[in-house]
């Protein structure tokens, strides 16, 4: 069984930094690929990054280019988004999600089956 478990959200000033971790337990990163999307109020659920597990090939929406990045430790089961450059427009629910799939520009949302519970990302203006 599946269980991701998101940890690191919290509020921080504009133009701070944070890590969000995720840890992963019953799937592996050789045959997982790993996302994280978030929520912000009232808004849908958008893609921030993605992670290939057949290639490591990422993927990171728009708005989020050149100041988040993505990162798996395969030892640790742990998957990582750190953010730099925070904006109160990223104030948001974040969750890691798995999918076995691999080819990341056919993925959306509704694609990854597995999900975590998320946590909460404030930015402060």
């Amino acid at each position: 069984q599946v269980q991701l478990v998101e940890s690191g959200g919290g509020l921080v000033q504009a133009g701070g930094s944070l890590r969000l971790s995720c840890a992963a337990s019953g799937l592996s990163f050789s045959t997982f690929s790993m996302a994280w999307f978030r929520q912000a109020h009232g808004m849908e659920r958008e893609l921030v990054a993605s992670v290939s597990w057949f290639d490591g090939i990422t993927l990171y929406g728009d708005s989020v280019k050149g100041r988040f990045t993505i990162s798996r430790d395969k030892d640790k089961n742990t998957l990582y988004l750190q953010m730099n450059s925070l904006k109160p427009d990223d104030t948001a629910v974040y969750y890691c999600a798995a999918t076995p799939r691999y080819r990341l520009h056919q993925l959306s949302s509704t694609d990854f089956p597995s999900w975590g519970q998320g946590t909460q990302v404030t930015v402060s203006s």
